[in-house]
């Protein structure tokens, strides 16, 4: 769809260029060169330091082997267990030898079996922390527990343990200590990767399609790499305290070799009359623990400066242009859609989760249709179940979450008769079903430039190549209207606006071949002149497409401009169904007049109080029998709090779920006078003004192309 940006900039459509999160001028890029971060980092009292201590360490424990190794060496029988002294700096050991060139000898010894056995723990805590998110629910619980029963004993006892287990020796030191490490750092990546899974820019890159090996490295374990590096550069200063505690007990390097620890534990003997000798050995592994530990905190700080610093891609070339739901109860299947076969098909929708006393319900037999190039609402207030039932839809609910339903059809195709990870639903969803989410800022990769992962769709499940994939990516926010594509693609999230990330968030939408867009709240954090061009930016790709919308939003009055039909949704059901152009003036359901009615306009009174809905939405684990909304319904009767209404057609098009649907004309009037009672005496829900009768006017201003 091509689409002419130029004339749509005098509709004022465009961005500020001066917002905060955006502030950057055409042909540059915020922040400093790459070098420049690293170079700020060391010019800090943490940096310099630990630069200079870790260079001293590295330097001793390179040349200090082949400067001093043969006066380390040297023996002499006149100078057996000398003190201090300035030929002999600290002493000399029993046969002679000066411990002042023995412990600058044993720093390579020391520092290289510290790192060896830090990159095995390292290793295996990685691998055991990631093992839950690669190989399935079964064999993650398996490793968790193993995890969990291992990081129960300490750190210093498994190491003995294991010892034991490989022998004496620095091999098996080195063994013991890299096991003993594993378990902490395999219960931190858990953690942190299982805190990163739910974010939305995961769930987005599940549903291109991505597998859950480049998920893990793409997406997930770039972004917790901050924590992984400190903890990997704390152990290593354990490590080493740990290596020298097990040389000390005899249980690490043994004669003729000698690193810290050994040296440590020979000078022990004289520490009362030769102190130097016993004190120099701990006071090395105090200095080289240390300058991990600040080297470790510095490396942190620079790789989490925002990366906007980083040296940019090469800009992709110019690339041509780019061609261009009803609820009911399970027993009841959903309003068809007249015309042609629907693009999603859902009956008998249902979600549920563990809990203390059985299985909790969420989403309550649920069905809807959506039509081809058709834009459905679904409204509710929070909790009713509308943004878990657009996860189920698009197979996203994850354990321990569970999914049932008597069909869900996308494109005639069925969702449930393969895997939810199959290679079937992967290339399907991937492909022809787009989500975009509430939140931009947790929904984009925050390590990853804005055009790259619109590319990896393409690459995912077209066979794009990278500059092609890339190319795409700029005409695709080039198609919703983002100045500048081609640098705005080589940003990062953060430094884009909020309107620019949502609509970078609607372009990766696009970057597949999509019939159908789910939008979950894509308005809410955005003010009311982006939500605006965002909601026309909507409706104009659905238009020069042909794409079917599912709209998800608490805004009553948002949905009945955007779409066609409207869903009202309440603990978990939809209560009514109607086209949008009649939702104020034939809306029968008291809970959907109620929202009407709360929402104020240009005619609302302003000195009575603003019209409320009495009570709170019932909780899934608390549903009542019979109306869920009969506690907070002014027109609710005995029968009301017994039988569950189903959910029938009042007329063509406008089915209502409702044993005592209201027929008046307005629908402020007619609730006007009948309280709700929840316990103590409430307000009436409606309110005596009058809402907007009709349809709103269309998004698309006058004079504005689509």
């Amino acid at each position: 769809m091509a689409v002419e940006f130029e004339a749509l900039r005098a509709g004022g459509d465009q961005e500020p260029r001066d917002e905060a999160h955006a502030s950057v001028r055409d042909g540059e890029v915020r922040g400093r060169p790459g070098g420049n971060r690293w170079l700020g980092v060391l010019r800090t009292p943490l940096g310099w330091c630990a630069a200079t201590l870790l260079l001293l360490v590295l330097l001793l424990a390179v040349f200090a082997p082949l400067l001093w190794s043969g006066r380390a060496d040297a023996i002499d029988t006149g100078q057996i267990l000398q003190g201090s002294s300035g030929r002999h700096w600290l002493g000399t050991d029993n046969l002679g030898r000066d411990i002042f060139y023995r412990l600058l000898v044993a720093t390579r010894l020391s520092i290289a079996l510290a790192l060896l056995a830090t990159a095995l723990g390292v290793a295996t805590g990685l691998v055991l922390g990631v093992a839950p998110a690669l190989l399935g629910r079964r064999v993650g619980r398996m490793v968790t527990a193993v995890v969990n029963v291992a990081v129960a004993f300490p750190g210093l006892l498994l190491a003995l343990f294991f010892a034991v287990v490989f022998g004496v020796g620095a091999k098996g030191a080195v063994l013991a200590i890299g096991f003993a490490m594993a378990p902490g750092f395999a219960r931190l990546t858990q953690t942190l990767v299982a805190s990163l899974s739910e974010r939305d820019y995961v769930h987005a890159a599940r549903v291109a399609g991505v597998g859950r090996l480049r998920i893990l490295t793409r997406h997930v374990l770039p972004n917790v790499s901050d924590p992984l590096i400190v903890n990997a550069t704390i152990g290593a200063g354990g490590a080493l305290l740990a290596f020298s505690g097990l040389s000390f007990l005899g249980l690490g390097v043994q004669a003729p070799s000698y690193d810290w620890g050994r040296l440590l534990g020979e000078g022990l003997n004289g520490i009362y009359t030769h102190p130097a000798a016993a004190l120099a050995p701990g006071a090395a592994v105090v200095i080289a623990g240390l300058a991990f530990n600040l080297t470790g905190e510095a490396v942190a700080k620079a790789v989490g400066v925002p990366p906007a610093s980083r040296s940019r891609a090469p800009r992709p070339t110019e690339p041509p242009a780019a061609p261009s739901a009803t609820a009911v109860a399970p027993e009841t299947d959903a309003a068809e859609v007249p015309g042609e076969q629907p693009v999603l098909s859902v009956e008998g929708l249902r979600v549920s989760f563990p809990g203390p006393h059985g299985p909790v319900t969420a989403v309550r037999g649920v069905g809807l249709n959506v039509g081809e190039g058709e834009a459905v609402g679904v409204v509710g207030e929070s909790g009713s179940g509308k943004s878990l039932t657009a996860l189920a839809v698009s197979r996203l609910v994850e354990h321990p979450g569970e999914v049932d339903a008597d069909r869900i059809d996308f494109l005639g195709t069925s969702l449930l008769i393969e895997p939810v990870h199959s290679a079937v639903n992967r290339r399907l969803l991937g492909t022809s079903l787009a989500m975009v989410f509430q939140e931009p800022m947790t929904s984009f990769n925050p390590a990853m430039r804005v055009g790259r992962q619109l590319a990896e769709v393409a690459e995912q499940h077209l066979g794009a190549g990278r500059s092609e994939a890339l190319s795409r990516a700029v005409e695709r926010l080039r198609q919703v209207r983002m100045s500048a594509a081609a640098r705005r693609a080589a940003q990062y999230p953060h430094e884009l606006s909020g309107g620019m990330r949502q609509r970078a968030m609607i372009a990766l939408a696009l970057m597949g071949r999509p019939r159908l867009i789910v939008a979950d709240e894509p308005t809410t954090a955005l003010d009311v002149t982006v939500q605006r061009q965002v909601l026309r930016l909507l409706d104009t790709v659905r238009a020069g497409d042909g794409v079917a919308l599912l709209l998800i939003s608490h805004d009553i009055h948002v949905v009945a401009q955007t779409c066609d039909r409207v869903l009202v949704m309440y603990a978990g059901r939809i209560v009514e169904e109607l086209p949008s152009d009649r939702l104020f003036s034939t809306a029968q359901h008291p809970y959907t007049r109620a929202l009407i009615a709360a929402v104020p306009h240009m005619e609302t009174e302003l000195d009575p109080p603003l019209t409320v809905i009495p009570g709170r939405p019932v909780t899934p684990d608390r549903t009542p029998a019979g109306c869920a909304f009969a506690a907070r319904c002014p027109v609710a009767q005995d029968r009301c709090r017994v039988d569950d209404p189903r959910l029938e057609s009042v007329e063509p098009g406008h089915r209502v779920a409702c044993w005592y649907p209201q027929t008046g004309a307005g629908s402020a009037d007619s609730l006007d006078g009948k309280a709700a009672f929840t316990g103590e005496e409430a307000e009436p829900i409606a309110g005596r003004a009058e809402p907007t009768a009709g349809r709103a006017e269309p998004l698309a201003g006058e004079g504005e192309q689509p």
